[in-house]
């Protein structure tokens, strides 16, 4: 039987998403009026989180963002069922193909192998958008498995190379619901 050891309280994850939410905001604001001063015309938000895992955090870092956005989510997945490691990344569905000229956030739930961020930064940079920005709740510092290293604009909190679940990120599709993140011991 599995128990969990909390890291990162529900508490310290609302106040980090808040402040990460207002910053990623003034961020676009100002890149939006930057592209008003030179006459360019507005350019919308395009936030792409990384379903299942950044569900949670997406749906609470929305909510704490002041800018109109659209939502267009992608289902990749990298751990399968029981692991514990990346075994690659797998998308059964298509990736947004439309991306040009829009301004892009990516939000997922952990960096860890960087094969994930790494595939959609390059397949939406090549579509030209405005901008391109990647929003993580956690990344991994020195992970065993960083097969790549991608670029972060925000990051809420660097952890250690343990395996983690709770608000959002899963074992074999349980502990999504738990309101902290807690290592899973196995």
């Amino acid at each position: 039987m599995a128990t969990t050891k909390v890291l990162i309280s529900r508490e310290q994850i609302a106040a980090c998403v808040s402040a990460m939410g207002e910053r990623v905001s003034r961020d676009l604001r100002a890149e939006q009026a930057a592209a008003v001063a030179r006459g360019e015309p507005l350019q919308p938000v395009t936030l792409v989180p990384v379903l299942t895992g950044a569900l949670v955090f997406a749906a609470d870092l929305i909510r704490s963002m002041d800018v109109p956005l659209s939502i267009r989510p992608v289902t990749l997945s990298s751990y399968p069922g029981a692991s514990t490691t990346s075994q690659g990344v797998t998308s059964p569905h298509s990736l947004p193909g439309d991306l040009k000229g829009q301004r892009v956030l990516i939000v997922d739930d952990i960096l860890d192998s960087g094969q994930t961020l790494g595939l959609l930064r390059r397949v939406f940079a090549a579509q030209g958008p405005a901008s391109l920005r990647i929003a993580v709740l956690l990344n991994k510092r020195k992970p065993r498995g960083r097969t790549e290293e991608v670029p972060v604009e925000y990051s809420g909190f660097d952890i250690d190379d343990r395996f983690v679940v709770g608000y959002g990120l899963d074992h074999d599709g349980l502990y999504r619901n738990l309101p902290d993140v807690s290592e899973l011991i196995l």
